[in-house]
């Protein structure tokens, strides 16, 4: 087979990226579409080597962005919407380029996780679904918190450490758990390879009522979604909103 020469390379930036299926998603895309576009990894030890990635890719024109920089990589940004504004996190950056010379002018940031996460929630929705635990404080949690309250949900963070926001996990009590029908992991914990961890909390407060969402797709059944399901509680993993979120970003990376 004779190799490819796109005429337009797309790409994800994060570390690790073993787990990501995105490179997968995305080839296949244009392989069914005949686009002529290529979509590679970047795993980058260091956010620092992003302008050095761009500077010597003279057909990127789009990046998804995954853990642990899609709020590191603000700084690099010339510029960014409204909801990534106000998210404070980025997972999708566009390449602005002059129409006639191809020169790049800048880049700006998107965020196309929180509508991709609030529309795989809307049909799970039911009027106890109105107070939530997010699992973290990162990007991907900031996103999480963001789309919830666009629900009209009251979200409560939780992180390994405290501040006058967050709760910590040793904090979690019966009442807390029992309140709070929704539970999103949006941390790392319990994905591939490390498919045995899950965060800890107290499980045993779990219940049918609740609705467990772990952001992690690989594995597709996570050690959280496990535990929780052996409760009676709804689980949903974060394959689909994957699907959406590069489905959003495509159009932003295209969008005139």
């Amino acid at each position: 087979m004779a190799p490819r020469h796109p005429a337009m390379l797309y790409g994800l930036i994060g570390h690790p990226l073993m787990h990501s299926y995105s490179m997968d998603y995305f080839n296949q895309k244009f392989d069914t579409e005949d686009i002529s576009a290529e979509y590679i990894n970047f795993d980058l030890d260091d956010i620092n080597q992003l302008m050095k990635v761009v500077s010597e890719r003279p057909n990127l024109n789009g990046l998804n962005v995954t853990t642990p920089y899609k709020e590191a990589v603000i700084p690099f940004l010339a510029s960014l919407d409204e909801h990534a504004q106000a998210i404070g996190a980025v997972n999708v950056i566009k390449f602005l380029r002059d129409k006639k010379t191809g020169e790049l002018e800048h880049l700006r940031g998107y965020n196309s996780d929180a509508p991709a996460f609030e529309q795989t929630m809307r049909p799970l929705m039911t009027p106890l679904l109105d107070r939530a635990l997010v699992l973290g404080t990162g990007g991907a949690a900031k996103a999480v918190t963001y789309a919830l309250h666009n629900l009209g949900v009251e979200v409560q963070q939780v992180s390994r450490r405290k501040s006058a926001t967050t709760l910590i996990y040793e904090e979690l009590t019966k009442a807390i758990i029992t309140s709070h029908k929704i539970i999103v992991n949006a941390t790392p914990v319990g994905k591939y390879p490390n498919v045995n961890e899950c965060p800890d909390i107290p499980y045993r407060f779990v219940g049918s009522g609740h609705l467990c969402y772990d952001l992690i797709y690989n594995p597709d059944e996570t050690m959280f979604m496990k535990q929780c399901k052996k409760r009676g509680a709804t689980v949903k993993n974060g394959l689909e909103m994957l699907l959406l979120q590069a489905f959003l970003s495509y159009e932003i990376w295209n969008a005139d």
